[in-house]
């Protein structure tokens, strides 16, 4: 059920490409008898700058350029740096927003179980509903799209310090880069660089453990999707009485699985290790043997954060903004629904004569 991290992880930037990638040349020290180096140009201020790279940092700024407002990126990788999580979403919910074609995979025998015992049907569900897989490179090459088309420019570098203003705020980066802006995003996920919420004790994590990749046997049956399948028959009656997880699964075709391990919401979260350990189990439980592994996938993201203050002048966006769902940890049908009109608030607010940076913040936020 991996939602993933508000940004992956960074590789090297490679350039050319079709973004504008704006960087902080980090000048050498001059020596008396060389010319003193060019100072940086500092760019003009944009309408709003957003910060991150991930679903929430592009599903935003692709509906704000779209909003006809000058955008502004600023992430620590390249913002086309591969996503190295999964995002399903129900049919329903795709085909609402028109976005079908942007699923890798798509089931209609999608179920759940709780039975105790292996072969017991009786307390498995059919949710006689639709689910996709998103093609993450598709999702994210849909979303970066609007913003090449704008020219939109990424600055590298990690946002360590903000100063706010009447009509904006500068930005200060760890390079030592300043941004202008008129509104400030952020979209960094959970653990956000400038968004403020409470702390109102211990925050419930999710965890999974999860693989791609070969098997001895199919773990699940063909074209068939599992959203949970909580059958402990594999663990001990001890083991029983410890906190569950469950196996969310889907058939990728050509005889390749994902299967993944997941402890639904605990704080403390379950480690990876355990997971790992309950899922070779489960597997080895019913006669299945992982062949060969494609890719492995360790998630883990906080389920019940408090709401932020919606009265702070950086607006949040995704994670930052604690909108992963609190009961089931989806977020990206979320992102991809609320970001229009996120993104008309935004635009209404800043062509409001008069209205400070503040009162933008304060609109976008409700």
């Amino acid at each position: 059920m991996a939602i993933g991290p508000a940004q992956g992880p960074g590789r090297p930037w490679a350039g050319p490409s079709p973004l504008r990638f704006w960087t902080t040349l980090h000048q050498p020290v001059p020596s008396p008898t060389s010319p003193a180096p060019v100072e940086a140009v500092v760019p003009e201020q944009v309408d709003v700058l957003v910060i991150g790279a991930g679903p929430a940092a592009l599903a935003i700024s692709a509906a704000l350029v779209e909003q006809g407002l000058n955008l502004a990126g600023l992430c620590e990788a390249d913002p086309e740096a591969p996503w190295p999580n999964t995002y399903g979403i129900w049919g329903e919910e795709v085909d609402r927003l028109g976005l079908g074609e942007l699923l890798e995979h798509r089931w209609s025998n999608s179920i759940s179980d709780f039975g105790s015992r292996w072969g017991d049907d009786r307390a498995q569900v059919r949710h006689r509903r639709d689910y996709g897989l998103f093609d993450r490179r598709r999702l994210q090459q849909h979303l970066l799209a609007p913003c090449q088309a704008a020219a939109m420019v990424w600055h590298q570098g990690k946002a360590i310090a903000i100063e706010h203003h009447r009509h904006g705020a500068m930005v200060s980066t760890a390079c030592g880069q300043t941004i202008r802006a008129r509104l400030v995003v952020d979209a960094t996920g959970h653990e956000p660089v400038f968004v403020r919420r409470p702390d109102t004790g211990p925050v419930a994590g999710q965890a999974a453990y999860g693989i791609v990749g070969r098997f001895t046997a199919p773990p699940v049956q063909p074209e068939q999707f599992v959203l949970m399948d909580y059958r402990a028959d594999h663990l001990s009656d001890a083991e029983r009485q410890e906190p569950p997880t469950f196996l969310y699964a889907m058939d990728l075709g050509g005889g390749r699985f994902f299967v993944e391990e997941t402890s639904l919401a605990l704080a403390p979260p379950l480690p990876f290790d355990l997971l790992r350990d309950r899922l070779e189990r489960r597997l080895a439980h019913r006669g299945v043997q992982v062949v060969s592994v494609e890719h492995e996938e360790f998630c883990l993201f906080p389920m019940n954060l408090p709401l932020p203050d919606l009265n702070q002048p950086v607006v949040g966006f995704g994670g930052a903004a604690s909108m992963v769902h609190p009961a089931s940890g989806y977020l990206v049908g979320a992102l991809l629904r609320r970001a229009p009109s996120l993104a008309n608030a935004i635009a209404s607010g800043l062509a409001t004569p008069g209205l400070d940076s503040a009162s933008v913040a304060r609109q976008a936020w409700q």
